[in-house]
């Protein structure tokens, strides 16, 4: 049975443990991070600005200066139950397994970073800092865990359970009960249920998803989809050109012909007088 998560941002209190976890989970941080780390300006005590390859994960603060509260969000793989990053590499580094991760293998990666273009999400980062070998990071889905029959390392340290982990369908049912328990507190949307197809990680907010960073406005047909149905065209679109390109050749050949005959017929005319 395919697995999901809630990420409900009306319980998060912005402690980070999600990314704590996630990193020691990993491996990750590398000895650069430390010197590099800083709080920005603009976005209160947001750290990092952005998903690089030592974070998988992000929390992020928008403040309400009317309510004087911040509202926190969270960046991490959807792991889309079609997803376009897999639909678009060459070489099978990225693939959807049946329990929900989208998984990456590194020793099939090239670097070509379609992924990277593909992805609604704006999730997957690109390491220029490993040297001739880059690579492509992203949010695992803990699939090891999960293969382990364990949860992911972000719910297992959710100190409010901000993180929710079950089976995918279990995981609707409960985001529903919890906008219909609170009628004008949630979004009546649960972000990722049908966007782009569907994902394996759904949000709850108490503020519209644009505030707080999310991407909306994405379709709900998969984007593979989207992309084979262009692709369905390029065949008829070759034919098209092959027909009109060759009917032009014809017209030219036949031109030419003519116009060599009359350029017979003149030198014939020519040599007789």
């Amino acid at each position: 049975m395919p697995k999901a998560m809630i990420q409900d941002n009306s319980r998060c209190i912005g402690c980070r443990a999600c990314m704590v976890a996630c990193k020691e989970w990993n491996g990750l941080g590398g000895e650069h991070e430390a010197e590099d780390a800083e709080f920005f300006a603009g976005d209160g005590y947001q750290n990092p600005r952005d998903l690089d390859p030592d974070n998988y994960t992000l929390i992020t603060y928008t403040e309400k200066p009317e309510d004087r509260e911040w509202v926190f969000g969270r960046q991490l793989c959807m792991h889309c139950l079609e997803p376009a990053c897999a639909s678009v590499c060459p070489t099978t580094a990225l693939v959807k397994t049946e329990e929900g991760p989208v998984v990456f293998d590194a020793y099939r990666c090239i670097g070509c970073r379609y992924c990277i273009q593909a992805c609604p999400f704006q999730i997957p980062k690109y390491d220029y800092d490993m040297g001739i070998f880059p690579e492509v990071h992203k949010c695992t889905f803990c699939s090891d865990r999960i293969a382990a029959d364990l949860e992911p390392s972000c719910a297992k340290v959710c100190p409010t359970d901000a993180i929710t982990f079950g089976e995918r369908d279990d995981m609707i049912v409960e985001a529903e009960r919890r906008i219909a328990s609170a009628p004008g507190f949630y979004e009546p949307h649960i972000y990722g249920k049908d966007e782009v197809g569907g994902t394996s990680v759904f949000h709850l907010s108490t503020v519209p998803f644009e505030q707080v960073g999310y991407t909306t406005g994405l379709p709900m047909e998969p984007l593979p989809d989207l992309t084979h149905k262009s692709m369905r065209l390029v065949p008829r679109l070759f034919i098209a050109l092959l027909t009109l390109f060759s009917g032009l050749a014809w017209f030219a050949r036949r031109r030419l012909a003519r116009e060599e005959a009359e350029a017979r017929a003149e030198l014939q005319e020519r040599e007789q007088i």
